[in-house]
């Protein structure tokens, strides 16, 4: 992931309903959800759901497929490894013993 691709990520997931919506697909991964049910959980309008699934998608944080009439998203847990990644980089200057915590802190307990 480069710069400007983490910007995107970081700018969709700056805003309080796009962390939201986020958040709930990756409580439902991998399975994801439908838009009415996204709409139902947040107590979101459809016009305001559907803008903020745009922002993630074009952001590359959640993808989505069609199921007949209705359209699943699902959170790109792949895209926010990525960003994870590009974020931890540099980390620890070679000492990773300083970056285990948070690595323990973002490793999935599944």
């Amino acid at each position: 992931m480069d710069a400007k691709q983490s910007l995107d990520a970081l700018s969709a997931l700056g805003h309080e309903g796009r962390l939201a919506i986020f958040r709930l697909l990756v409580r439902h991964a991998p399975d994801g959800l439908n838009a009415g049910d996204i709409a139902t959980a947040l107590n979101f309008r459809a016009n305001t759901l559907s803008a903020n699934l745009t922002v993630l998608s074009n952001a590359g944080l959640v993808g989505s497929e069609r199921e007949g009439r209705h359209i699943r998203y699902r959170a790109d847990l792949e895209a926010m490894r990525r960003l994870m990644g590009f974020l931890l980089e540099d980390c620890c200057g070679g000492s990773p013993e300083i970056c285990r915590p948070v690595l323990d802190e973002i490793t999935c307990r599944c």
